[in-house]
């Protein structure tokens, strides 16, 4: 036989035991195929979840964010949430739409809210809307003592900023302007709210009944305008306008929401108005949630006056030093002695017309004096008719 013949033989026989030793070796039992066949899967389906999940939330973010802010809008987490500072916020819910109005309308809403993520603490102050304050905000900067809602028809958000700011000493970083006609769509669009409503009532063909209670638009916004029929009348109505926000903002951050927020984009964009960019809200929802573990919600209390003919809220100094103080204690600023037009006309009216503040009665003779005389008691200058022209 020849030579090569026979060594050509041996390397094949060689060649095959060796392939077939490797066979064995990578070769897996039939199960073990079947396993491996259904982790491919399973990872494949993880993959394409995964996949979808990040295409979904990009275009949920892109939407919003073209609603929002609009092409070209400033895009940009503003410097004092992205270094998680305290914050404030003036929420204003404004009357256009509701009754059929169209006009400029006053703020029929007005809470001041504060956050503190280093403290994980916040608080919102709900301020009565025929609270006596001096409006500004009007172009020729003129003396006008009247009911501090009237402020926004002066001058829209800008005018209720600068009272507010000036009533309890508190500076205003941003603001959330939300037409109440919004209301009911916002409602519905995060699938309703749970309040607990305090006592049973009929409002607007709507009927709540005292304790739990799931609210769908319409009926959210027959709950927080009711007023004559509350024993704690226009209070009882702002703590109620404190659940149904509260509750709203709960639900906003929630996974119904994310199925429903083509509708939320549509409100938004027709209905809401704020100096906060869609990167402010999200790093807010990210950074700032805990806050809401600690709420210290309230109100400033006023009394019931007859000014020049016009029914008035008048707080009490003490009464807002005592916001002033809550507010800036959570927002890291020092407590200030409040000297403003307010405090100036209770001292004036203490000092002349011997105001009793635990009079539980409607005070009569309150009088709003120039800013002549709240700025030097010993003028002989008497009381102007502001509330009379505002009116």
């Amino acid at each position: 036989m020849n030579p090569d013949s026979k060594r050509r033989e041996t390397y094949r026989r060689k060649r095959s035991s060796a392939n077939l030793h490797r066979n064995h070796a990578f070769a897996a039992p039939a199960a073990a195929l079947k396993g491996n066949v259904f982790a491919r899967i399973c990872g494949i389906v993880a993959v394409l979840c995964v996949s979808f999940g990040l295409a979904w939330a990009a275009h949920m973010y892109f939407a919003l964010h073209s609603a929002l802010d609009g092409e070209g809008g400033n895009f940009a987490t503003s410097a004092r949430i992205a270094n998680k500072e305290p914050i404030s916020v003036l929420i204003l819910g404004v009357d256009q739409g509701i009754e059929g109005r169209h006009d400029q309308g006053n703020s029929d809403t007005l809470i001041l809210a504060t956050a503190n993520p280093g403290k994980n603490r916040a608080t919102m102050t709900s301020i009565p809307r025929d609270t006596l304050a001096n409006i500004l905000g009007d172009p020729n900067n003129k003396y006008n003592m009247f009911r501090v809602n009237s402020a926004y028809g002066v001058g829209g958000s800008k005018a209720s900023i600068k009272t507010v700011t000036a009533l309890v000493n508190v500076p205003i970083h941003y603001y959330i302007e939300v037409n109440m006609k919004a209301l009911k769509s916002l409602v519905d669009a995060v699938g309703g709210v749970d309040v607990k409503v305090p006592f049973s009532f009929s409002y607007d063909w709507c009927n709540f009944h005292k304790g739990k209670q799931h609210l769908n638009g319409r009926h959210a916004v027959a709950y927080v305008r009711m007023r004559h029929d509350d024993p704690r009348g226009d209070y009882g109505r702002q703590m109620r306008q404190r659940q149904i926000i509260t509750s709203v903002a709960h639900k906003a951050m929630s996974v119904n929401t994310i199925a429903n927020y083509h509708k939320l984009v549509k409100i938004f964009d027709k209905y809401v108005k704020t100096n906060l960019t869609f990167n402010d809200m999200l790093a807010l929802a990210l950074n700032y949630r805990g806050c809401m573990d600690d709420l210290d919600s309230g109100y400033i209390q006023g009394h019931d006056a007859w000014i020049n003919g016009a029914s008035i809220q008048v707080a009490s100094t003490a009464q807002l030093q005592k916001a002033s103080d809550l507010m800036r204690t959570n927002l890291g600023l020092d407590k200030e002695v409040l000297d403003n037009d307010e405090t100036r006309l209770n001292k004036l009216n203490d000092e002349r017309n011997n105001i009793k503040w635990k009079d539980p009665n409607a005070f009569t003779n309150y009088q709003i004096y120039s800013s002549v005389v709240a700025d030097d008691p010993g003028s002989s200058d008497t009381t102007t008719n502001s509330t009379n022209n505002s009116n």
